[in-house]
């Protein structure tokens, strides 16, 4: 079966140029798709067919199905990659790609909508043998006395959350049996504004976990591989900042337990593509809180540490090609790092758009980056403020880190404000140089 003719790249940045790159070493041809606001993106300079969908709002552009649909259907394309972000995970989009007679590089809808719906996900993830979050195991009902009786049993304190939430939103903590029915309430009528549904389950709330992920490969044909694990712990508002892999001070049979469950569900679920496990780690317990259908922003780490290219599987998964490798061929080796670098203010956390007067990126033995910035390219103030990822490599974590400092040191930004300088005191920090912090130490390390 030959590889994808043409790939319409349905998003934009840096995620956009790294399909775009994949394409090319598979000798695919490429289609940009761009807002009106995003004609000097690299990437759609680079590609061989450029076609504007809309104004610069996303609305109009990038989350607009039917000019989507219709750049696709005008340049022949064969296939339409979504990134990350935007249409990624809509199953009506990923849905309304293969009734236009088009390949979506992605899981079926019907997989993408068992997993957007947290309940349902949580349900099909302890059928399938992986470890979850004690709690209310389905969707909490009007009986308050059964919600009450949940929380005695998993323990408080407990955690609300909105089954169509994710980003950190849709939460609600709760500590004692007096606040939970009117929190419930309000977690329900949050809930329903901003999701359009109002359904809410109940787990146990952890006190200091970390957030460890599982990055598969399956093929939609019975087969099924991980690429080891990766560490997102370090957060603000519930976003990654910087990221690791392997996962340090994980006992290795904890590791090949959860992965190896974690394959399992692939199978069972029928998963095809890329796709990752995300879990909350807890005194040797991974516990399953959800799992992204697409390639993740920091998918750059778990490349370097295996050799594996993810887009590239991508692509020819959605060939309709088998995985190119088995498990036994999967080896890791070394570890990686990944700093997002934002257009933002690195104090307040503001976006900051504007011109870029200068860039240069890092360079030596072991750094890469992913980066649609160039001198006098200008960052315009509609989008998600990622511009770079700096990622380092070393045989071991100290040497990856001792990279990572190098490389921001070498990073030059200028014309607009980055959080460069909080890169640089992360990875001189005492406690994330020992490894293994918690989801909650970024917040509160910036609270004093």
């Amino acid at each position: 079966m030959p590889i994808l003719e043409k790939v319409l790249i349905a998003n934009r940045g840096e995620i956009a140029l790294r399909v775009l790159r994949a394409c090319k070493e598979l000798d695919i041809q490429t289609v940009a798709v761009h807002s009106k606001a995003d004609r000097e993106l690299k990437h759609v300079l680079l590609a061989d067919e450029a076609v504007c969908i809309g104004p610069a709002a996303s609305s109009e552009s990038y989350l607009n199905v039917p000019a989507i649909i219709s750049a696709a259907e005008v340049t022949r394309a064969s296939a339409i990659h979504p990134g990350y972000g935007f249409l990624a995970e809509n199953a009506d989009f990923a849905d309304q790609v293969e009734k236009s007679g088009f390949i979506f590089i992605g899981p079926t809808a019907d997989t993408i909508r068992l997993m957007g719906d947290k309940v349902f996900a949580i349900q099909a993830m302890k059928q399938a043998g992986v470890p979850t979050v004690p709690g209310s195991d389905g969707p909490l009902t009007d009986d308050n006395d059964h919600t009450l009786e949940v929380a005695r049993r998993i323990g408080y304190p407990v955690i609300i959350k909105a089954a169509a939430g994710g980003g950190g939103r849709g939460m609600r903590v709760v500590h004692n049996e007096a606040a939970l029915v009117s929190s419930v309430e309000i977690t329900q009528s949050e809930a329903a504004a901003a999701f359009g549904s109002a359904v809410v389950y109940l787990e146990k709330f952890l006190q200091k976990p970390r957030h460890v992920e599982i990055q598969v490969l399956a093929d939609g044909q019975g087969n099924a591989i991980h690429l080891g694990d990766r560490d997102c712990s370090l957060q603000r508002r519930h976003q990654k900042v910087l990221e690791e892999a392997p996962a340090p001070l994980i006992p290795q049979e904890a590791r090949d337990a959860v992965a190896k469950s974690c394959i399992e569900a692939c199978i069972e679920i029928g998963y095809r593509g890329a796709g990752t496990f995300e879990f909350l780690y807890e005194e040797g317990h991974f516990y399953f809180i959800e799992m992204n259908t697409r390639v993740q922003v920091e998918h750059p780490v778990t490349e370097m540490i295996t050799g594996i290219d993810i887009v590239k599987e991508q692509l020819r998964i959605a060939s309709g090609l088998p995985l190119s490798l088995d498990q036994s061929e999967v080896l890791i080796r070394g570890h990686a790092f990944e700093c997002r670098i934002n257009a933002e203010d690195p104090k307040s956390f503001l976006p900051c758009p504007g011109k870029v007067t200068t860039f240069h990126a890092p360079g030596g033995l072991g750094v890469r980056v992913d980066s649609h910035l160039y001198d006098g390219y200008t960052v315009p103030p509609y989008y998600d403020s990622l511009i770079a990822k700096i990622i380092s490599y070393g045989e071991t974590r100290e040497v990856a880190l001792a990279r990572m400092r190098g490389a921001l040191d070498e990073l030059v930004v200028e014309g607009i404000r980055t959080n460069t300088p909080l890169h640089r005191d992360l990875v001189r920090d005492a406690a994330f140089m020992a490894g293994g912090v918690s989801i909650h130490y970024l917040e509160s390390r910036l609270e004093k």
